[in-house]
């Protein structure tokens, strides 16, 4: 089975073109969640099991790392001032090149057969996790385990995690990182004690782009609207070209109801075919968050301050201008992404997937100009 650390593996918690959070020093935003983990440490309460929840890309993965460092560093001391350490320090280095035996990472392993990445954890991903726990650290210290994210897990994986929670070993803590903690297993949420992250604010969130990708343009406004205060998607959606698939998005429902078929089905295509995966992700993601922002708009009764594509506000003033209407879209969003997540997750053809959930949006804003 290839390595987690093999350079010919793609790693899936990493986004493209940033490094890995791992390997990220700094973390932008989260104060509140570092200083809770320290405060519980320093008071002697340091719990076995803690549920890193959030949206994706705000920094959990990068909070979680920062803690392992900690805690390999601190041997049996007790809790230090902050979590930050420089990149050069040994246990930074040997850290971030997975070469650090104290720290246990469980994410998506490879398939050989397939040639790709495992779509969940699998239980087979998690049984190195026996040999590590087996072994006490060399000098007394602590063990750490991530799982990158745990909502990723199938069911036989979760109970091994779920066996770990309910009979943790000695000096040993583990950090889940969850982007749906809904919808983990009630029995592993509630042995764990949870740190919430929340989305980063605009000044947050370019300090943090900036810094994962010096060499990047900062997010506009737009961008940044779309990403919804994740530095992860400002990212992604950069790379995928976010705003110009939002663009076309709202140029389409500019038309709603009865949008060109003949369009929608260009758009659905542009995102088929080998290697398409993250733009598939990115249209995906747009088109439910299309349906949400109409949601909101038409509960609050006005759009958003900041568009977040040309013509967005004008779409919303007329598909969204009323709180009657933002139960249609509400549902709109919630089915749109339960049918998307459905069909994709059985393999069928991602063009007719997405056309088929592109007209069903397109049926929800004929109900909206009913009502």
């Amino acid at each position: 089975m290839a390595a987690l650390d093999d350079p010919d593996v793609p790693e899936p918690d990493r986004v493209d073109g940033a490094p890995h959070p791992r390997r990220t020093a700094a973390l932008f935003g989260q104060d509140a969640a570092e200083a809770e983990f320290l405060a519980s440490w320093r008071a002697g309460r340091l719990h076995h099991g803690w549920l890193l929840a959030g949206p994706r890309g705000v920094g959990k993965a990068t909070l979680a790392w920062r803690i392992a460092r900690a805690l390999v560093a601190a041997e049996r001391g007790g809790a230090p001032d902050t979590l930050h350490m420089p990149a050069d320090a040994p246990v930074f280095r040997r850290v971030a090149a997975l070469g650090e035996s104290r720290v246990k990472l469980i994410r998506r392993g490879w398939d050989e057969k397939a040639g790709r990445l495992r779509t969940r954890i699998t239980v087979e991903d998690t049984r190195a996790l026996h040999e590590f726990l087996g072994l006490s650290a060399a000098d007394g210290g602590w063990r750490t385990v991530l799982v990158d994210p745990v909502d990723e897990m199938n069911p036989s994986a979760a109970n091994a995690i779920l066996k770990l929670l309910e009979e943790p070993p000695a000096r040993t803590v583990m950090l889940l990182i969850s982007h749906m903690p809904a919808r983990l297993l009630p029995t592993i949420r509630s042995r764990c004690r949870k740190l919430v992250l929340r989305p980063l604010g605009a000044d947050a969130l370019i300090a943090a782009a900036a810094e994962a990708a010096p060499d990047t343009a900062a997010p506009a406004p737009a961008l940044a609207e779309l990403a919804g205060g994740s530095v992860g998607d400002a990212l992604r959606l950069a790379a995928e070209g976010g705003p110009e698939i939002y663009a076309r998005l709202l140029t389409l429902f500019a038309a709603a109801p009865g949008i060109d078929r003949a369009a929608l089905h260009a758009l659905a295509e542009s995102a088929s075919g080998p290697g398409g995966e993250a733009r598939r992700d990115a249209l995906g993601r747009l088109g439910a968050l299309l349906a949400m922002r109409l949601a909101r708009a038409a509960a609050l009764g006005r759009p958003p301050e900041i568009e977040a594509g040309p013509g967005e506000a004008r779409l919303m003033a007329r598909l969204a201008a009323r709180p009657a209407q933002a139960a249609i879209w509400a549902e709109a969003a919630d089915a749109f992404t339960a049918r998307l997540d459905r069909a994709l997750g059985v393999n069928l053809d991602p063009g007719q997937t997405f056309l088929d959930t592109f007209l069903a949006l397109d049926a929800a804003a004929g109900r909206a100009v009913q009502v």
